[in-house]
């Protein structure tokens, strides 16, 4: 145990260095301050949003065995969740593109309390209904959020590469948010026993519906449609997109991995510390020091989130994230080679929880810019259907844990290649859209749905700029 604690504040100084570095390395000028209180805003409700699922996460398990679940019973109840996800989950996010997406978000925060309150009945079927209406949930976190975000971001013309920023200051915050919300959850069900973390969430939920009704504006994507022709659009802005469709592979496999992951790393090592020590019946069983371990993935979710800005500074996020994506898929190969040795299996996940700092602000930054407005939400929970038949035929077919992770390094190395076969696309784009300064230009959705290059400079484009370069990009 003595290892997780050493390499827990190692990691604990490395987050802190890197923190301060590039708060220095990495600096930011902006004349609009409008965008300060714009990105409070966001980040506010984002953590709320964050917490009140985070709180839930430690003892859902722990809650369902200790109302006389099966084991069996238990899978069925998380197939239901990430099942509803998957079937409901296209459907809510044309809701949101056509009905709003501060709505959905509204709506996100009365289902997962609702959902919260399934979790007070020992009830098979009840705690079934509440994980489907989790699952939805989930959906929306994962996509309106985002989507309400950069419309309202683009409206307002803030200087694109500060969107990225706002992206990484989430994922720091998450991190953030993930560890403290742990704590306040063990301390409330030592308290009051497992279900009242859930009624803490509860409560955190309520305050981020207040915070969204009083400070948010509502934004749309298109009203006109119905809901068909939506999902439709969706599916035509995919296959005859190919950035998009990369995109769309690129979360799939990704993060159907990383979900795969949270449920394997425990056994994993587990089993390897059960190998390293004494069978002798004189000696108790050890046992992996959880709350030590879900910490220090999230110092290296944060010491990610770091390196994205410093990323960013120098190479175009399509460029870093194929090295990033290989080394991923790299880590799983260490409990596949290696799965008796607990500290090499240990960093190896620490290094792919660095993996996932850098790409969740990298993916949303992508997202921005080639995802089209008017079904950016349709389109984003559309890429959650594969990811969710990843985890669900996992759970199904009970299979062990090497042959899991080997799944995995499969899933991962498909990503490097697709990210590959993005930034091929990258290139092609109009030779002003690749020039560099001392970031990428991000790109810019121009009225004919054309990406243009956004200028480096502080001031927005005028009109007359934003012709010009479509009378360039025409030519090209």
């Amino acid at each position: 145990m003595s290892f997780f604690v050493v390499s827990f504040w190692f990691l604990v100084v490395v987050c802190g260095a890197f923190y301060l570095y590039t708060r220095s390395a990495v600096q930011v000028f902006i004349k609009d301050h409008s965008f300060y209180t714009f990105k409070r805003t966001y980040i506010i409700v984002y953590l709320l949003a964050m917490a009140g699922d985070w709180l839930q996460g430690p003892h859902v398990y722990a809650l369902y065995e200790s109302y006389g679940m099966t084991v069996h019973q238990i899978e069925l109840l998380f197939v239901a969740g990430f099942g509803s996800s998957m079937l409901f989950g296209t459907f809510i996010g044309s809701f949101a593109d056509k009905f709003g997406r501060r709505f959905n978000c509204i709506i996100y925060g009365i289902l997962y309390c609702l959902s919260c309150v399934t979790k007070h009945f020992p009830n098979f079927y009840i705690l079934f209904c509440g994980r489907i209406l989790g699952g939805i949930a989930t959906s929306i976190l994962y996509s309106a959020f985002e989507s309400w975000l950069i419309h309202e971001f683009n409206a307002k013309n803030f200087d694109q590469n500060l969107l990225g920023s706002i992206f990484s200051s989430a994922v720091l915050g998450n991190s953030l948010i993930a560890i403290a919300m742990g704590l306040v959850a063990q301390f409330v069900a030592d308290m009051f026993g497992f279900v009242a973390p859930f009624d803490v969430s509860m409560s955190v939920l309520a305050i981020m519906i207040l915070v969204i009704v009083f400070a948010w504006t509502e934004n749309y994507g298109d009203q006109n449609i119905d809901l068909s022709q939506s999902l439709n659009n969706a599916l035509i802005s995919i296959r005859t997109d190919f950035k998009i469709l990369c995109l769309g592979l690129i979360q799939s496999l990704f993060e159907g991995s990383m979900y795969v992951f949270v449920i394997e790393w425990t056994p994993a090592l587990s089993s390897a510390i059960s190998s390293t020590v004494s069978t002798s019946a004189n000696i108790p069983k050890a046992t992996i020091p959880h709350g030590i371990i879900f910490a220090s993935f999230m110092l290296c979710i944060m010491i990610g989130s770091s390196l994205f800005k410093l990323l960013s500074k120098y190479s175009s996020v399509e460029s870093f994230m194929r090295i990033v994506l290989l080394i991923s898929a790299l880590t799983f190969l260490m409990p596949v080679m290696f799965p008796l040795n607990q500290c090499i299996i240990f960093v190896a996940f620490l290094l792919f929880e660095v993996c996932v700092g850098i790409f969740w602000p990298s993916l949303s930054t992508m997202r921005g810019k080639y995802v089209p407005e008017n079904t950016r939400a349709t389109i984003m929970n559309f890429f959650r259907v594969p990811l969710n038949i990843i985890v669900i035929s996992i759970l199904i077919l009970n299979l062990n844990s090497k042959i899991i992770f080997t799944f995995c390094l499969f899933f991962l190395l498909l990503a490097t290649f697709c990210q590959q076969w993005l930034y091929n696309l990258y290139l092609l784009l109009p030779r002003s859209a690749t020039t560099k300064s001392t970031m990428e230009p991000p790109l810019l959705q121009s009225k004919d749905d054309r990406l243009l290059p956004l200028s480096m400079k502080e001031e927005p484009l005028s009109v007359q700029k934003i012709e010009a370069l479509e009378s360039q990009t025409s030519l090209v």
